[in-house]
């Protein structure tokens, strides 16, 4: 049986995330939480996933609203942002060429 322990080396043992694989999905997601924790702001990173992404703050001008762009977020926006992007090619990356081909676009 696997431990925590283990499964902390193994999220951390290189620049790959964990592949999925068959019949493996709650190890897989246990593993794969370890590793965006293991990363730089993990506990954003998981946020996104556990949550969703970041819905960015608009701003108004002449009277038109629209999302800010990515240079007028807050620090802790941008972080955010960046973190949505982290958090969807961890997953992306951990997923075999079947899974990723049919997720991809979605």
């Amino acid at each position: 049986m696997t431990t925590l322990a283990d499964k902390a080396i193994l999220s951390g043992a290189d620049n790959r995330p964990p592949m999925l694989k068959k019949d493996l999905n709650d190890s897989w997601k246990i593993i794969m939480e370890l590793y965006m924790m293991n990363r730089q702001h993990g506990r954003m990173i998981l946020e996104t996933v556990e949550n969703g992404p970041l819905i960015w703050p608009t701003i108004e001008e002449n009277g038109v609203t629209r999302p800010r762009k990515y240079f007028e977020l807050s620090t802790t926006d941008a972080i955010q942002a960046d973190c949505d992007v982290k958090a969807t090619n961890i997953i992306l990356q951990g997923l075999p060429p079947e899974v990723y081909t049919l997720v991809s676009n979605h």
